[in-house]
């Protein structure tokens, strides 16, 4: 990612540093929206099409990088990778299908349709494409989706089914998030792989088509997006001060 192509954006006391190495942090904040990043799809004065994104498959990203607070404690959403920006950023001005693979987290009370069960939060490694013809086949018959994931027993049935199309993977990480650690994603034209210290965490079978951006961030927002219909977004007030380091930084195409 070249300095030309890299923006900052800096939200409500979010500060993005660069000595000696990123440092993304979030001052206490009681209500509003707050965010530290650096991304290289965000313009400063006009919206960027996403056609233009720089990233495709073929691609290797490496980085170290440590937190704050635990798994459970840091509040929010942070993580680094690539994705479409299909929502949430305020440079966007039109929401668009999600495509992602990258190293995400949520506290609570996010809830993501990611895993085959549990919640959808924590520190984990995941992948998707809802942009795929197969996955837009699915756009007309999502109420009925809804209607019948009303029932646990059918929604363990058709779930698992929903997630291949949408082409989702998904991992929690058991890592101590205030440690340093190395991060490396492989995107490649017909799966990822996730590795954490030199370690495989995730294979996927699919991949992102993109074009994608890259973007490395720490904010307080949640979004509650759960399988039987559920949705809800809004912002968690900080009380303490919380930050993101990432180091060596590389991505490689």
């Amino acid at each position: 990612m070249s300095e030309q192509m890299r923006r900052c954006l800096e939200m409500n006391g979010g500060q993005v540093s660069n000595a000696p190495h990123w440092r993304f942090l979030l001052p206490p904040a009681k209500q509003g929206y707050a965010d530290a990043q650096i991304d290289d799809y965000g313009q400063t004065h006009h919206w960027r099409p996403r056609r233009y994104y720089p990233w495709r498959p073929g691609v290797h990203m490496s980085l170290q990088a440590r937190f704050s607070h635990p798994a459970g404690c840091l509040l929010g959403t942070a993580g680094f990778g690539f994705w479409n920006a299909p929502f949430g950023d305020p440079t966007i001005p039109l929401p668009a299908l999600p495509q992602a693979t990258w190293f995400f987290y949520a506290s609570e009370p996010s809830d993501l349709p990611l895993a085959e069960s549990g919640t959808g939060r924590g520190w984990f490694a995941a992948a998707l494409d809802a942009t795929t013809l197969r996955a837009k086949a699915m756009i007309p018959f999502a109420p009925v989706v809804l209607l019948l994931n009303q029932w646990p027993r059918l929604r363990r049935s058709l779930w698992p089914k929903i997630r291949r199309q949408l082409g989702i993977s998904f991992q929690l990480l058991s890592v101590d998030m205030t440690e340093w650690h190395e991060y490396e994603l492989w995107w490649g034209q017909n799966g990822c792989e996730f590795r954490v210290d030199s370690n495989a965490i995730l294979e996927t079978p699919f991949s992102p088509r993109g074009p994608l951006g890259f973007v490395c961030w720490l904010d307080n927002q949640y979004m509650v997006l759960t399988v039987n219909g559920r949705f809800r977004w809004g912002v968690i007030p900080v009380s303490e001060t919380q930050w993101m380091e990432v180091k060596n930084l590389q991505i490689i195409a």
